[in-house]
């Protein structure tokens, strides 16, 4: 099956990723597990390691959805970020938003800083900030939004022309928004990186990672890391991926919908001092995001008027939302970042950009709403009062 580039969003992530189908007419690919292939076939696979059917349909699935000509798939959102960052050299600095997903934060630090890799942080939802572009002159400009956790909205198309005035690549992490709701190549970014653990695949059953893009140098550096760091998801994964893609426009339109209703009724909560969703007037870039995204995504954070150990209590207490890393999900998740996806981060850091003891994000599912509310009304009532 083959589709028109007018085709919308969701015929093309419906019929593109099917093929492979040989003689059987089947609708679905199969799950090709295989290690390793005959010389010389005419699909030119040799070893999954470097390629494998069921990789080549999810990286064509996404990358149509992204607007990208090429994307790479890897084993996670952590393998993508690795294969950008393994390919620069000693002595390049990346200049990162300073609320960046903490694994990103970590691999900078922790991991790629011993090789001499440079990373510097500012905040770049502030406009007064793209000078530093202009005056360290970076190698990568490092951008999420939204960010994890704070769900800052960067100016995606504002810092990318800043950028390219010197040179510099721009990479956006695009987990919390999606294909569906923000295209950054569109945008001006060189580069589309998403963990499609999470609202890509949508189903909590799989792990992956997408980097899309337009720049054929780029796209041969991402093929080269997959193959040589051995950075490729299984083919059962990818075709997982390729399978959950296929209802991205319906799940998020509910995760969207579910999501800023809630938001709407915790800022009216006691014991609520803050709520931070885009599409909310009273977040600060609200206007940015409304230009940005085509709606606010499934993701809130509120920050409650209580300690750490208060915050874990009121998590414990909830009934449909479990207390687990990750997000995007069908189900509803409850995370504590200080404590969780940020605990690596050390706690001044955290404190500087915001991420105080009582900060809550819930990745809000697709259930009934009034049900997901009722069930935050029950504990914070019984927690927090």
């Amino acid at each position: 099956m083959t589709t028109d580039n007018q085709d919308g969003f969701s015929t093309r992530a419906v019929h593109k990723g099917r093929g492979f189908a040989g003689t059987t007419g089947a609708v679905m690919p199969p799950v090709f597990m295989t290690s390793t292939f005959e010389k010389d076939n005419p699909d030119g696979f040799d070893y999954t390691r470097s390629g494998n059917p069921n990789f080549r349909l999810v990286e064509e699935a996404i990358a149509s959805l992204e607007g990208a000509q090429f994307a790479t798939c890897f084993a996670s959102g952590v393998s993508a970020i690795t294969a950008v960052l393994s390919c620069l050299k000693s002595g390049d600095l990346v200049l990162a938003e300073e609320n960046i997903y903490g694994c990103t934060y970590r691999l900078l630090e922790r991991v790629f800083n011993k090789f001499g890799l440079v990373a510097r942080y500012c905040d770049l939802s502030q406009p007064a900030n793209w000078e530093e572009i202009r005056r360290q002159k970076p190698a990568v400009v490092w951008l999420e939004s939204p960010t994890n956790p704070l769900l800052k909205i960067l100016d995606i198309a504002g810092i990318s022309a800043v950028a390219a005035e010197v040179g510099a690549t721009v990479v956006v992490d695009n987990t919390f928004a999606s294909p569906y709701l923000q295209r950054p190549l569109e945008l001006g970014a060189t580069m589309s990186l998403s963990s499609t653990t999470k609202y890509v695949n949508g189903h909590s059953d799989c792990l992956g990672g997408i980097v899309a893009t337009n720049d054929t140098a780029w796209h041969k550096r991402m093929l080269f890391a997959q193959k040589a760091l051995g950075l490729q998801p299984s083919p059962f994964d990818a075709w997982l991926t390729t399978r959950g893609q296929r209802t991205l426009a319906l799940r998020m339109e509910r995760h969207c919908a579910n999501a800023l209703e809630l938001a709407r009724w915790l800022e009216t909560r006691r014991g609520v001092r803050m709520v931070r969703y885009p599409f909310l007037p009273s977040h600060p870039q609200h206007e940015l995001a409304r230009r940005q995204m085509k709606a606010g995504s499934g993701i809130l954070i509120a920050e409650f008027d209580c300690s750490t150990e208060k915050a874990l209590e009121f998590c414990r207490k909830l009934r449909l939302f479990t207390l687990a890393e990750s997000l995007g999900g069908v189900e509803s998740l409850v995370c504590h970042p200080p404590t969780m996806t940020h605990a690596q981060v050390p706690a001044e850091v955290r404190r500087k950009v915001g991420i105080g003891d009582g900060l809550i994000r819930f990745s809000v599912g697709i259930e009934d709403v009034a049900d997901l509310r009722r069930d935050i009304d029950q504990a914070l009532t019984e927690v927090i009062g």
